[in-house]
């Protein structure tokens, strides 16, 4: 966004020189409802500045509303959003300043460049996604996504603009009969209903900035925002030109009722499968050395595209001569496709129905090597939702709240030693005095849609169960022999580690949660239970389930059968948290105002309330240990953790020790009496409830980390690079790690990174490159 001169009339005409202690340098633009400026500040930050109109300053309402917006910007700064580095919202012209981020708005690059190449949407789709999951976990709906409101930054595209953002708990509501909003990028429900708008008209919006990324032109395109309106609620989207293996995911982000729209995280997790090479995510600026495969290019480079992975019709562009040239869009349409076509990649992505019964679900295609063309017919609005529900009549049986348990005869769904060979490696010089060799494997085959995908795991009778995008597997823990294989059916994906539960391995399938038990001798699926979302947890040999309208069901993990279903008193919608060893399930929710918490103990044989407690503050569970609860204390405002807290619910104590810096993003780690965090940037902390005190600080050099986990001697952290950190529990000094375990897949971000696993003097890891290992706890120097 280059700055530019602009004119203002009245009050405006001259422009600032300051906004508190940041003098104005340039004009970057100006709206309806401030100017934003080019500043500097004393140390030489550049930042973009908005400053509200005079005319506004004057209204209350929109002083309001400002604070708002600077309320809501800040407790969402994060990776994909531009960072509040200050503000006043009581001057005279209320101001706010973010980090300024250089680069084209998507609207402008759309303009100059046409249409995106598939590569980049999916990449777009990504970074977005993963904004959106970000703003939605604060409490924040912004309401207002669109090209314009979307920074095409060298390291992934920013949200900004959170003007008309609301969180879920504001008190300042829409006025009646007022629309707030950009028509073409809005959702029915902000027409239908602008004061009850939740996340999922942002996910809408996502959906329509997509389609103007991959074509140009909106999904409800007219000249006429009333008729664009009408559209927005009762017409199909255009989808025409839309890459065929991104268009299913986009019609269900377009979806008219917001109960039937994806969340962020579950578009995440599905984009895993739409590319074989994971680029979905591969934003990482700053040159990459030739050994972890790079080639010393600087970023994303939004402007060029891999010629094999053009589409006609989809954003297919021609590079011009010249280095500095930019691309330039193709012309021609998408050929028409039968309507048998359509509504065969409609359904792809709606439905969560099992392979058949005794046959292995293969790899999902690399779309990167095969790609699709578009299912939609240029400019012709068909029926596609007549044509999913036809397609997907299975998921319909699993609507409106219910759950389906369905047993299943034994069949060679599972690969018992079969497949591909796993790639092996081990280490003989490391030999513990129980025989015990460090190894590493790879269980996924080269090229497949699993390789590359960093594998979670857990431990349970002498194996390693793993997921690891489409395949779920065992290995002997003692050597990383592969015990067997099962591919997920195809299209769907499992991002969380496998749970041991009612003695089956339990894993999450697809967007629409469907679970499945496994036999951990021969990963032959015992039982299926298909959900209609909403949160799922398993505890105490129970799976719970929590419907949208509150209601939670049990069922026995060892046979799939609900054993209860209720309401929990006291408790609106809840979501569960639970920890290895633990028999009950936790939940805790937040106040309006976050000044307190109830936490919620609940027994998950039977539902009811085990205990409750009224905290201060924000809180969070943790972990658990010795029979009392461990927190952390979130920041109101940008929800860093600023505190630790204790909770024993036989003696009813409170114990609190705050951090002297607070941590962001923290992840969190007990043993003991002791917290573990670390935090995003690499600080990693020792808290000692029982002592009241911070035990030591670290900075490492772990950017992105997993949860900490510990033995009492060591402390135990993942790196995104593949790096298992140890660090002396009692002194906070890095005692060993082992190589960074990049492949050629070291330049792309992982959504989460697994926690490692600690067994009888061993430690089990994960890595980006698809990789498996196991170490002694004992020797982290000989790593």
């Amino acid at each position: 966004m280059a700055p530019t001169s602009y004119t203002r009339t009245g009050a405006d005409r001259e422009p600032p020189e300051y906004a508190g202690q940041y003098r104005l340098d340039a004009c970057l633009g100006s709206g309806g409802m401030g100017v934003v400026h080019l500043a500097t500040s004393t140390s030489g930050l550049r930042l973009a500045i908005k400053i509200v109109h005079t005319d506004f300053a004057k209204d209350p309402e929109f002083r309001g509303r400002f604070k708002q917006e600077i309320a809501a910007a800040r407790r969402v700064s994060g990776a994909f959003t531009a960072p509040v580095v200050d503000a006043d919202p009581e001057a005279e012209r209320p101001w706010m300043a973010t980090l300024f981020i250089p680069g084209p708005t998507l609207a402008e690059h759309v303009k100059r460049n046409g249409p995106m190449a598939p590569d980049r949407l999916r990449r777009l789709m990504a970074g977005l996604a993963e904004a959106l999951r970000d703003i939605h976990r604060v409490g924040v709906v912004h309401r207002d996504l669109k090209p314009s409101n979307v920074l095409l930054a060298e390291d992934g595209p920013k949200v900004i603009d959170f003007g008309i953002s609301r969180p879920y708990d504001s008190e300042l509501r829409t006025e009646t009969g007022k629309l707030i909003g950009t028509p073409p990028f809005m959702a029915p429900e902000q027409f239908r209903a602008p004061r009850d708008v939740g996340p999922a008209a942002d996910i809408f919006a996502l959906g329509s900035v997509l389609v103007h990324a991959a074509t140009g032109r909106g999904p409800f395109d007219s000249d006429s925002p009333y008729i664009v309106a009408y559209q927005v609620v009762h017409d199909e989207p255009d989808l025409a030109g839309v890459p065929g293996n991104l268009a299913p995911l986009i019609l269900r982000c377009l979806a008219k009722e917001p109960e039937d729209r994806p969340t962020a995280d579950q578009l995440m997790r599905e984009l895993r499968s739409v590319a074989a090479s994971y680029d979905t995510q591969s934003f990482v600026s700053g040159e990459r050395g030739a050994g972890n495969g790079g080639t010393g290019t600087s970023g994303t480079n939004w402007d060029t595209v891999d010629a094999a992975d053009a589409e006609p019709g989809g954003g297919q562009q021609e590079l011009a001569p010249g280095p500095a040239s930019g691309p330039v869009p193709g012309s021609g349409s998408a050929p028409v496709a039968p309507a048998a076509d359509v509504a065969a990649s409609a359904a792809a992505a709606a439905s969560v129905g099992p392979s058949a019964p005794g046959i292995p679900a293969p790899d999902p295609p690399s779309s990167a090597a095969t790609p699709s063309p578009s299912p939609f017919p240029s400019r012709t609005r068909t029926r596609l939702r007549k044509r999913v529900v036809l397609a997907t009549g299975a998921v319909v049986l699993v609507a409106g709240g219910a759950f389906v348990a369905v047993p299943l005869l034994s069949g060679n769904e599972a690969t018992a030693n079969g497949g591909p060979a796993a790639a092996r490696s081990g280490d003989a010089t490391a030999t513990s005095a129980a025989g015990f060799r460090t190894w590493s494997v790879r269980a996924a085959a080269t090229g497949s849609a699993a390789a590359g995908v960093t594998p979670q795991c857990s431990y349970s009778g002498g194996k390693l169960f793993c997921a690891q995008g489409p395949l779920v597997y065992a290995l002997d823990a003692a050597d990383g022999t592969v015990a067997w294989r099962y591919h997920l059916p195809a299209g769907t994906v499992s991002s969380s580690p496998p749970v041991m539960s009612g003695g089956l391995v339990h894993v999450e399938s697809g967007l629409k949660g469907e679970q499945l038990a496994l036999d951990p001798e021969s990963g032959q699926v015992r039982w299926r239970l298909a959900t209609a979302g909403g949160g799922q947890q398993y505890a105490g040999g129970e799976l719970l389930l929590t419907s949208a309208d509150g209601t939670v069901s049990g069922f026995d993990s060892a046979s799939g059968k609900r054993t209860w279903r209720h309401r929990i008193p006291g408790l609106g919608t809840p979501y569960f948290t639970a920890f290895a060893g633990d028999p009950t399930a936790y939940t805790a929710t937040v106040s309006d105002d976050g000044s307190g918490t109830l936490v919620t103990a609940v027994d998950p044989a039977t539902g009811a309330v085990r205990w409750d407690a009224r905290l201060a503050g924000s809180l969070t569970p943790v972990g658990s240990s010795g029979g009392a609860l461990f927190l952390t204390v979130g920041d109101a405002v940008y929800g860093d953790a600023k505190a630790v807290v204790r909770y024993d619910p036989t003696t009813k104590s409170v114990r609190r020790v705050t951090l002297p810096l607070s941590l962001s993003q923290a992840n969190a780690g007990v043993h003991g009496d002791v917290t573990y965090l670390l935090a995003e940037g690499g600080s990693l902390v020792a808290v000692d409830l029982e002592a009241g005190k911070q035990l030591w600080r670290l900075e490492t050099s772990v950017a992105r980390g997993s949860a900490p986990s510990s033995d009492g001697k060591y402390v135990y952290v993942s790196a995104a690079d593949g790096r298992l950190l140890a660090v002396d529990a009692r002194k906070g000094t890095l005692v060993g790690q082992t190589p960074a375990r990049l492949g050629v897949h070291g330049d792309e971000v992982q959504p989460s990174l697994p926690t490692p696993v600690l067994v009888d003097g061993r430690v089990y890891a994960s890595a980006p490159d698809g990789t498996v290992f196991g170490v002694r706890a004992d020797d982290p120097a000989g790593w």
